[in-house]
């Protein structure tokens, strides 16, 4: 929230009523739905949610123990709203935008209540570069000149969208604050390398595009099973220490986009904690720069307000927004929505509200549709492309996918990765089952990974499923009557599946090399899956036992090629080997 917007309360002021935790009641205050008010002698900030009359209900962004009937309420007249300018990458905000950073500079350890800061340094000077000149005509969303925000990425500035289209008249070349007019059109609208906008409301583009090239992630498993596009949706339901705060973390470090905004909704502390202190050591893969420079991080821990929480995810997504509208890459990482939607909940049974399913607000759906479909593959007002990926985890209780929110956000998504306690308990990470998982942007994709991989990739991909598939279907005859009461190429192919989960699904997050897995190595190593399957396959067809064929040495080093930076040779030589091995048994 910015400190300008807090000057401006053009309405009248009102009383406070009544408190219920996060949810204050206020009469004789001339307000709108969604205005940001200040609450109380100490000036906690809060947000206008139901009119009925003269009564005026507030959700507070704050706690609010000491609050109390007779007190004002004062309006600013204008709706939640971030800052927008350089200075946002590198930083970790709460969820209505305060840097947490500037607020310890101020207070210490602990924060106190009523205590706000801009979203961005309004005093520090930026280096402006212009790409425009006097005579030049702009309109909404166009370029006018460039900053260097951090190390890795350069700052657009842009015209805001609300502005119509005009000549330049002045240009300014320097060092400026965000506040400064750095072009100044003929209609005498100036253009500062700061915006505003409020987060509840999608920043507007020209078009929307079904999107065709995959966010690389680094892991197999979602690379090769289940791939999102970049401009796509995805969700990471599991349970309790499934690994989903992990595999979100693994996302974004590693993905390939432009920009990362992390928000960690009401999760505990201490993984939160772990993120701020990690995230600064980290080195960027893409650029060898820390990873911070491209990343923007919100923090909104378990133990913070209810209602902040609430907010937090409108504040990244809207952060998301602007530097797509730059023309970059963006990737949101929500973890995790159940959280979020566990605080629309405590706000609507407080204000009294009809419950739906499992006590969820009626409009749990809508909510998440609305915050879901401000992803995807756009052209931007200035005709260039930009795209925002959308990542939320979601914590059903005990793991029950059958629950709300889980179910509203299947719903929503096109891709589903679904953990597994079962496969997390048996130390197989990532913890996703490739039975329950899916992906809706398989065959949008393909035609990139036939292009930029391998022409037989789609294939190849189909064959690992079906032997997945099979795997299954006999693991259920195994339980029966034991393994060694199947035939031998039955066996064989539980041997061949063996080697699909354990050498290609299984990754391991820690090993410098296996943390990152580039897509030619991700079907190389499937490849050479598939290799021996075809050469076990035939040695069995020529009469060699099963047992000897289970027993060949060279086979087991499929294992190691996760792990092998210089994968290559490696391989070459390991098909090389089993070759020789398996058809020297016949």
């Amino acid at each position: 929230m910015s400190q300008a917007t807090q000057t401006e309360a053009v309405r009248e002021d009102g009383t406070i009523t009544g408190v219920s935790g996060p949810v204050v009641t206020a009469v004789g205050l001339e307000a709108r739905m969604n205005d940001v008010v200040y609450v109380g002698d100490e000036g906690l900030m809060g947000e206008v949610i139901e009119i009925e009359g003269d009564e005026t209900t507030i959700q507070v962004y704050e706690e609010t123990s000491g609050v109390g009937p007779g007190e004002p309420v004062e309006n600013t007249g204008n709706p939640l709203t971030v800052d927008l300018g350089p200075g946002m990458l590198d930083s970790i905000y709460d969820g209505v935008q305060r840097p947490l950073d500037v607020l310890e500079t101020i207070m210490g350890s602990f924060l106190d209540r009523g205590v706000d800061a801009p979203g961005i340094d309004l005093e520090k000077e930026w280096e402006f570069t212009p790409t425009v000149e006097v005579g030049d005509e702009v309109g909404p969303g166009e370029v006018v000149g460039t900053v260097p925000e951090t190390e890795s990425i350069d700052h657009k500035v842009m015209v805001p969208p609300t502005f119509d289209e005009g000549i330049v008249a002045e240009v300014n070349d320097g060092a400026y604050t965000v506040d400064d007019p750095v072009v100044v059109l003929e209609s005498g609208e100036e253009i500062t390398m700061r915006q505003e906008w409020p987060v509840r409301r999608a920043r507007p583009t020209a078009d929307k595009h079904s999107p065709i090239v995959p966010l690389v992630t680094g892991q197999r498993i979602q690379d090769g099973l289940f791939p999102i596009a970049k401009g796509g949706t995805a969700a990471i339901p599991g349970p309790f220490g499934s690994g989903k705060t992990v595999t979100q973390q693994s996302l974004a470090k590693f993905a390939d986009a432009d920009i990362v905004v992390y928000i960690g909704c009401g999760e505990r502390g201490n993984e939160m904690t772990e993120v701020i202190e990690d995230f600064p050591e980290l080195p960027d893969p893409q650029t060898g720069n820390p990873l911070m420079s491209r990343t923007c991080l919100i923090a909104n821990t378990s133990n913070m307000p209810v209602a902040a929480r609430e907010s937090c995810v409108y504040t990244g997504i809207t952060i998301a927004e602007y530097y797509r509208d730059m023309g970059y890459d963006v990737a949101l990482m929500a973890d995790s929505t159940s959280r979020w939607a566990e605080a629309m909940r405590e706000i609507s049974s407080r204000l009294e509200e009809m419950p739906g399913e499992e006590g969820y607000p009626a409009y749990l759906s809508a909510r998440l549709s609305q915050f879901y479909e401000r992803a995807g593959l756009f052209t931007l007002l200035n005709g260039e492309q930009g795209s925002i990926s959308v990542v939320g985890a979601v914590s059903p209780p005990g793991g029950d996918f059958s629950e709300p929110v889980t179910q509203n956000t299947l719903r929503i998504v096109k891709t589903f990765w679904a953990l597994d306690s079962d496969l997390a308990e048996r130390r197989h990470f990532p913890a996703i089952n490739w039975d329950e998982s899916y992906s809706l942007y398989k065959s949008q994709l393909d035609p990139w990974f036939v292009e930029n991989v391998a022409e037989d990739y789609p294939e190849l991909r189909q064959w690992a499923v079906d032997i997945l598939d099979e795997e299954g279907e006999l693991q259920e005859i195994v339980q029966l009557v034991g393994k060694d009461a199947l035939p031998e190429d039955q066996q064989l192919t539980l041997e061949v599946a063996r080697f699909v989960r354990e050498a290609w699904l299984q990754q391991n997050a820690l090993h410098d090399v296996d943390r990152y897995c580039p897509p030619e190595k991700t079907y190389a190593i499937l490849q050479a899956i598939q290799t021996y399957h075809d050469e076990a396959f035939a040695a069995l067809d020529a009469g060699v036992p099963v047992e000897d064929i289970r027993d060949a040495s060279a086979p087991p080093r499929l294992n190691r090629i996760g792990t092998t930076e210089d994968y290559e040779p490696f391989i070459e030589k390991l098909v090389d080997d089993m070759t020789e091995e398996l058809r020297g048994l016949y």
